[in-house]
């Protein structure tokens, strides 16, 4: 049941934002960061990305498959990291299903081009910050604090496993 509420806070801040900075690492160039869309959040948290099998970051996932994901919304105060395994995937009926036309303005063959490969990140842990109240509810909390000297209630913030 633990898992199940895990993976629903994952999916709800991370499909609402649906960008991440994307983070791998390599040996030689140290870490590297490329904003990609979500395509697919899957029930048992697995999320999915469209990638060129030929890009710098499906060597550095072939080399290290540690990975961290980052999702903001400072619109809404909400903030998301994701470590993870990554795996390259190459599965013909999952890019048929998670395919939008955004995807094609890199792949304009869609489905069918011979680049087009699917990332499958598993995550391990994330952490979040949700302090999604509005801004005038935070900013009496940040000035009650100030005033009373205590800590300000700035939301959730926790740390969940997978």
């Amino acid at each position: 049941m633990k898992n199940e509420k895990n993976i629903a806070i994952l999916k709800d801040m991370a499909e609402s934002v649906r960008t991440c900075m994307f983070t791998t690492f390599s040996a030689h160039d140290g870490f590297g960061s490329r904003p990609m869309g979500t395509a697919k959040i899957e029930d048992d948290g697995s999320l999915w990305f469209y990638t060129n099998e030929y890009s710098p970051k499906t060597k550095e996932i072939s080399k290290d498959e540690q990975v961290l994901l980052a999702y903001s919304d400072p619109g809404k105060n909400t903030y998301l990291t994701v470590k993870g395994k990554a795996e390259l995937v190459d599965d013909a009926v999952r890019k048929e299903a998670y395919f939008s036309p955004f995807i094609k303005t890199w792949f304009p063959d869609g489905i069918e081009d011979p680049r087009l490969i699917l990332i499958k990140v598993t995550p391990e842990e994330a952490e979040y910050w949700d302090a999604s109240a509005s801004k005038i509810v935070v900013l009496f909390s940040m000035l009650k604090a100030v005033v009373t000297g205590d800590t300000p209630d700035l939301g959730k913030h926790d740390t969940i496993k997978f």
